[in-house]
């Protein structure tokens, strides 16, 4: 008997150890799926050739067309208005991510420069705040930041008497304070894997600080810096939460913008809107891991 329980329980065990395998295996799977599923129906149904965006009723390129020809279908013949605010939108976006990203990847860089190079108190109490911005939701750091500078234009009316708005520097502040930590991470990913006696070297042949981070470490660091930049730069242009609690009259950037169109309706064109924007979005961080692979391979060579 104990032998039949002990083949028995062999036979299970293995059985168990083939489903956990097999779980193992079909895991990622599952996951790429039900990530990338809907992007792919988004982008399928951008060349719908319905007004319906549940429908299929054959292809076309007639949506695209019309955000390029400067007007959007608003559900009536009658019913349309120009492409000039999406546009709008697109500028706005592209200036606050513009200059969010030089600010956040200045600093950011700066940042895991001190964390990695210096020794300093608070350094290990820094290095875990730096990962803050990465855990915390987006609604809490939109919501805290709206918080803060309301205090802050609060303060600035009783003690100056000058009236401050939201507008587009609380963005670009907003997006900065996010970007930063994003920046910080990758740049000293980067220095990981930096050897130090190169700098250690150009110390030893007479160059000064400034020289040899300008000569050595800087060119060693710019694809980690390139890349944390374009990261930086993709995450701003698509953020929605932080810069919807941020915003003000007249700074409405691309999400906030596709928001407003479905808030009224969901038109055809707002599948086309999206589908851009997910090719810009892979085409950014395409970039930024391709520029870390080839100064990977430059390192090592």
């Amino acid at each position: 008997m104990s032998l039949r329980a002990d083949r028995r329980r062999v036979r299970r065990d293995l059985a168990v150890r083939r489903a956990g395998r097999f779980g193992l295996w079909l895991s990622p799977f599952v996951v790429y799926l039900f990530l990338w599923v809907p992007i792919l129906v988004l982008i399928v149904f951008s060349f719908n050739d319905a007004s319906s965006i549940s429908v299929w009723r054959g292809f076309t390129t007639r949506w695209y067309e019309n955000i390029f020809q400067n007007t959007i279908s608003a559900g009536t013949e009658a019913a349309r208005f120009q492409t000039g605010l999406l546009l709008r939108a697109v500028r706005n976006s592209l200036l606050v991510a513009a200059v969010s990203t030089l600010i956040a990847t200045t600093l950011g860089t700066m940042i895991a420069l001190a964390i990695s190079r210096g020794r300093f108190p608070g350094r290990r109490l820094l290095d875990s705040f730096l990962y803050l911005p990465v855990v915390i939701p987006d609604i809490t750091q939109g919501v805290s930041l709206a918080v803060f500078f309301n205090i802050v234009f609060a303060a600035a009316q009783e003690l100056l008497g000058v009236r401050w708005t939201p507008g587009f520097a609380t963005i670009v502040i907003a997006h900065v304070a996010f970007n930063i930590s994003y920046v910080a991470i990758v740049v000293r990913a980067r220095l990981a894997g930096m050897d130090p006696r190169l700098e250690e070297a150009g110390r030893d042949l007479g160059a000064n600080g400034f020289q040899t981070f300008w000569r050595i470490t800087f060119p060693n660091l710019f694809p980690g810096i390139l890349a944390g930049a374009l990261l930086a730069f993709t995450l701003s242009l698509d953020d929605f939460v932080i810069t919807f609690f941020n915003a003000g009259v007249g700074t409405t950037t691309l999400p906030l913008f596709v928001y407003g169109m479905l808030k009224q309706r969901v038109p055809p064109e707002i599948n086309a809107i999206s589908a851009l924007m997910i090719l810009a979005s892979i085409l950014l961080v395409g970039g930024s891991l391709l520029l870390q692979q080839r100064g990977d391979r430059r390192q090592r060579g």
